[in-house]
């Protein structure tokens, strides 16, 4: 054993440093996720810190093996073609890059006619095209790499996570000349969260509002300069004065790269943002008022739990939390508050489903704080709504201050999966994670009557606390 392979000889003043004390084991997990991520089998699948370090041990493999490089120096794009300068007749390069967003069909040509070594092709910003992935000829290419990225479609540019897949002995190449312990521990646990399946639904999401805000972008740009196709969380365009463009966006605070007569701007998931950038070159459409969103995630022993709502958007609606009850439940929060909620849940259903009631509450809570943020302009208060036989009212105070109330009963104890005693804690939890004063009161024959009216009340009371009225903080001390 070498000194570098020794544990340190105390656990890090930090929260959540447990383990990382030692060096990093081979990131198997990641890999294993990875790969049920961009279907293929574990063993097509090498994790390395982002695309960057890809082409790093690229070029260390070629350099130790004697090998030559031929690379582009154009921007990506989305065809293949004309992205690498043709090798002189009867010399084709060993390691071939091609720095774009490949498609099946001309990767597999570009290797039939250049025929190197290595075909590496750089995907990082995949989830964003619309082209198909190289990805799928792998199998039929045993000199094919193609690299992978986490950076910009899952969040982690700081991490610095990403994949090479190739068959495994091409694998076996790349990982010669891998230094030890190239992926922090960090990393791989952040990589593994974003990873989750409870994740992937909001990422879906997150990467569709992207592409269309690129559309939008795009099209109001090209009113006034050329604009190149998208290929990822940017727009490349070709103004008649880079210059001017550069310092009109510096003004509005947004970030813009130049390469030659080209630029890139960055594009964001929040219209507002975009807006700015629009802004900034008089192509903004008439002000609106920003959504109301609020984001929240959270992870414990027993839940993993990702929540996102929208205020001002009646959808999308998406529940899955393995509870199908309260998933009905939930649908009717957010169907009678009028506004759009995704949640995902991946719970300890094996023991009991009380940690992943209390739990989805806790983030809805925390989610509808956050996109409530000042609370400006809200109504604040809020609803009586019969069901057949049974009656429940709901009292809606958005002061900020926390405090629960429930009154009503339950005979049976389970409805389907659902417990019936836990409304009272999803109600408690609400109350103390959105900042409100919640009071329920719920009286009946049938619980399934009784219960699917407190959560349907509960909507319409929040769908009326939340309504905008105006743009001050409803309240004489000018705070909630």
């Amino acid at each position: 054993m070498t000194l570098g392979a020794l544990p340190a000889p105390f656990a890090p003043l930090v929260s959540g440093g447990d383990g990382l004390d030692r060096y990093p084991a081979e990131p198997r997990a990641l890999a294993a996720r990875m790969a049920e991520v961009y279907g293929v089998p574990a063993d097509r699948v090498l994790p390395v810190r982002g695309a960057t370090h890809g082409l790093e041990l690229v070029f260390r493999l070629a350099a130790r093996d004697g090998l030559t490089v031929q690379a582009p120096d154009t921007e990506p794009c989305n065809t293949l073609a004309g992205l690498y300068a043709r090798p002189a007749p009867g010399a084709a390069p060993a390691v071939v890059i091609v720095r774009a967003l490949g498609s099946p069909e001309a990767a597999a040509e570009t290797a039939f006619r250049v025929a190197p070594a290595l075909l590496v092709i750089d995907e990082g910003l995949a989830e964003f095209a619309d082209t198909p992935s190289a990805v799928s000829v792998i199998d039929a290419h045993p000199n094919l790499v193609v690299l992978r990225s986490l950076s910009l479609a899952y969040g982690l540019a700081g991490a610095r996570v990403g994949a090479a897949l190739a068959q495994p002995k091409t694998l076996a190449r790349l990982a010669s000349v891998l230094e030890p312990w190239a992926l922090p521990e960090v990393s791989v646990r952040l990589a593994l969260q974003a990873l989750d399946p409870s994740r992937m639904m909001e990422t879906r999401r997150r990467i569709a509002v992207v592409r269309a805000e690129r559309e939008r972008v795009a099209a109001a740009l090209s009113r006034d300069m050329v604009v190149e196709p998208g290929f990822g969380p940017v727009v490349v365009t070709r103004p008649p004065r880079p210059d001017a463009v550069l310092a009109a966006l510096a003004r509005y605070g947004v970030p813009a790269e130049r390469a030659g007569e080209r630029l890139r701007l960055p594009i964001s998931a929040r219209s507002e943002a975009n807006d700015r950038l629009l802004a900034a070159l008089d192509l903004a459409p008439a002000p609106a008022r920003p959504h109301r969103t609020g984001e929240a995630v959270r992870d414990t022993r027993e839940t993993r739990i990702v929540c996102a709502v929208d205020l001002d958007a009646p959808g999308p609606v998406s529940i899955t939390t393995g509870v199908g009850f309260f998933d009905h439940m939930l649908e009717q929060v957010a169907a009678h508050g009028g506004f759009s909620l995704r949640l995902s849940c991946e719970g300890d259903l094996h023991t009991d489903p009380h940690h992943t009631v209390e739990d989805s509450a806790i983030a809805l809570g925390q989610a509808l704080k956050q996109a409530l943020g000042e609370r400006r302009g809200v109504a604040r208060y809020g609803f009586v709504l019969p069901m057949d036989e049974a009656n429940a009212s709901v009292s809606i105070d958005l002061s900020g201050r926390p405090f629960p109330v429930f009154e009503g009963t339950f005979s049976s104890p389970f409805i389907g999966d659902y417990r019936t005693d836990l409304t009272a804690h999803v109600f408690r939890s609400l109350a103390e994670h959105l900042g409100a004063a919640i009071h329920v009161s719920v009286t009946g024959d049938d619980d399934h009557h009784k219960t699917e009216a407190v959560y349907k009340a509960f909507g319409r009371a929040l769908r009326q606390a939340i309504r905008v009225e105006g743009d001050a903080v409803p309240s004489t001390k000018g705070v909630l």
